[in-house]
């Protein structure tokens, strides 16, 4: 694929039966920022007192108190992409524990959705014997892919990798939960990842546009991106946030109810023309 100019946005609404502090993460990661070729604003309505700061995991989040009743938060942005599928190196080795770098360290330990501590006889007995590094994480995307069956029907906020490896079904945060958990277990450090994945070079899904999860695993020095839910190298993967898992990148945490009335995602690739003066007007 050439290079590219993708469209990203949202519309969403909320009913707020009283007022109540909200933190989103729902700006392009820091990583990306340099690819940007409009500005990636939250708008709140109606207006509130944004402010803006860095999370421990390096997440850009946006906090601020939402007023009384109706709450509507919208974006919309361009974004250049290479159109190169995601990266991959089949001789990329594990890190030894005791030479990881110590930021890698707490992407091994269990958190809310992944028991590292349950999974490490069955990671074991699963991959044990597949060769070390890139194609033992990769295994674990196929297991996973092949045996666990996808479903909006099946989503629910409490299921956890354990769940999802019992019951063997799920969205595509559950995939990447058992990943994680996997691949912790096999003290490969593994961290949840959530952004835009549009239908780019692949069939359009009949179901409407979402957020995407997918997950990234420490090898040789740096992370690499995986994907058990899709399982195949994709373009146009636009990074949001990182986290030991989804309880770390929920797009909204509001403290206090917020009851939601309307979400809509948009991705989409623009068209040659219009690329081309997002890139004009860039320079």
């Amino acid at each position: 694929m050439e290079p590219m100019i993708l469209r990203l946005g949202y519309e969403i609404q909320f009913e707020l039966p009283a007022p109540a502090a909200i933190v989103a993460l729902l700006n392009v990661h820091p990583s990306r920022v340099a690819d940007l070729r409009a500005p990636d604003e939250l708008r709140v309505e109606p207006a509130s007192q944004l402010d803006t700061y860095i999370d421990s995991f390096g997440n850009r989040c946006v906090r601020f108190v939402a007023r009384q009743g109706a709450l509507r938060l919208t974006n919309s942005t361009l974004i250049y992409d290479s159109g190169q599928p995601d990266s991959q190196s089949p001789d990329a080795r594990e890190v030894p524990v005791q030479e990881l770098p110590y930021e890698a360290l707490r992407y091994l330990y269990s958190s809310r959705y992944c028991e590292v501590d349950r999974f490490s006889t069955i990671a074991l007995e699963l991959f044990g014997a597949v060769p070390p590094g890139f194609s033992r994480v990769q295994a674990v995307c196929d297991w996973i892919h092949t045996r666990v069956n996808f479903g909006y029907q099946h989503a629910r906020p409490t299921k956890t990798a354990l769940d999802v490896y019992t019951e063997r079904f799920g969205v595509c945060r559950d995939f990447q939960h058992l990943a994680v958990t996997m691949c912790r277990a096999l003290n490969i450090p593994a961290r949840y990842a959530t952004g835009y994945l549009g239908d780019i070079g692949v069939p359009v899904s009949p179901t409407p546009m979402d957020f995407s999860a997918w997950f990234e695993a420490y090898l040789e020095d740096r992370w690499w991106t995986f994907d058990a839910r899709h399982n195949h190298p994709r373009i146009g993967r636009v990074l949001m946030a990182t986290g030991r898992d989804a309880s770390d990148v929920a797009i909204t945490t509001s403290f206090g109810m917020a009851n939601l009335t309307q979400f809509t995602v948009i991705t989409d690739q623009l068209p040659p023309e219009q690329a081309r003066a997002a890139q004009d007007t860039r320079r």
